[in-house]
């Protein structure tokens, strides 16, 4: 039988989200001690036990409720006033139970270690984010560049994308220097099980990228959850900017906010009926853009 620490580690490893549930106060008899343990999975798997019964139901549901809203919370109940924990199996008295969230580290890919992808590695390091930087250039992709990054990644792309397993807490940010090597890493993200894919650049340049993994086959449904043009529309233009944009919108998609819905639903579908007019031209980097990058900042 599996011990709760060792499950504990072993979940968090994978990037599964769980809670832990602790017997913290005791009164009277119950049918368990203080200090004993539950893990609750965000599958509903279970480990260890504080004395099984209705107590240990409704102590389910509520890590269950704590693992969604990532809060703690705790328990009480009080086995002699209340019938329904008259199982047969308990012996009357009361507990609290504290149950917590055990939530996997926050990693962030960082494709692209140009001007942007370094202020995005130092602001969502600043916000808690470990941080994952990857890129072809020996230049740009090195310890003494990025010396508090969890790794830093350098060698052809194709091969070290194959090596990444994105657990589904995990975030992707797309900042190459360029659309081809952009697209590249945006079909294997398609395909991972990381829970935020963002890409940087111009609506222009995300249409063009999307026409294209569309013609090739990709998922539709995994385009509409791509963040693109990654970052919250706040008017970011320098690369400090866009990466308090970049690093809000993934504080948002941890926090489950309303603002971190992606951008471009529209992008991933055709069109069902002609406009009345064309639009005007849009500037391949607006300064309007969420995440959109001036020509002279670079990636």
């Amino acid at each position: 039988m599996e011990d709760v620490y060792e499950a504990l580690v072993r979940l968090r490893a994978a990037g599964h989200r769980s809670a832990l549930a602790t017997i913290v106060n005791v009164s009277g008899s119950i049918p368990s001690f203080k200090s004993a343990k539950m893990l609750v999975g965000e599958e509903g798997t279970l480990v260890g036990t504080i004395g099984g019964g209705c107590v240990e139901a409704e102590v389910v549901q509520a890590a269950r409720e704590v693992i969604a809203e990532e809060r703690p919370r705790t328990l009480r109940f009080d086995l002699n006033q209340n019938p329904r924990y008259d199982t047969g199996l308990l012996c009357g008295g009361s507990l609290e139970i504290f149950v917590e969230p055990v939530l996997p580290a926050a990693v962030v890919y960082v494709f692209g270690a140009g001007h942007v992808g370094f202020q995005v590695y130092t602001v969502a390091r600043i916000a808690g984010f470990e941080v994952v930087v990857v890129d072809d250039r020996g230049a740009f992709a090195s310890r003494e560049r990025f010396p508090h990054a969890r790794e830093v990644l350098c060698g052809e792309m194709d091969p070290l994308l194959a090596r990444l397993s994105p657990v589904p807490g995990s975030f992707l940010i797309i900042a190459t220097r360029g659309h081809r090597d952009d697209m590249r890493v945006l079909r294997w993200a398609l395909k991972t099980q990381a829970g935020y894919v963002g890409m940087l650049g111009s609506k222009r340049k995300v249409l063009a990228i999307f026409r294209e993994l569309r013609e090739e086959g990709a998922d539709p449904a995994a385009l509409e959850r791509v963040h693109a043009p990654v970052g919250l529309s706040i008017g970011a233009t320098t690369p400090e900017e866009i990466a308090v944009s970049v690093v809000a919108e993934l504080i948002a998609c941890r926090r489950r906010a309303a603002s971190a819905q992606p951008l471009m639903l529209t992008a991933t579908r055709p069109r069902s009926k002609p406009t009345a007019a064309p639009a005007a031209p849009e500037a391949e980097a607006s300064p309007e853009v969420a995440g959109a990058l001036p020509r002279s900042a670079g990636s």
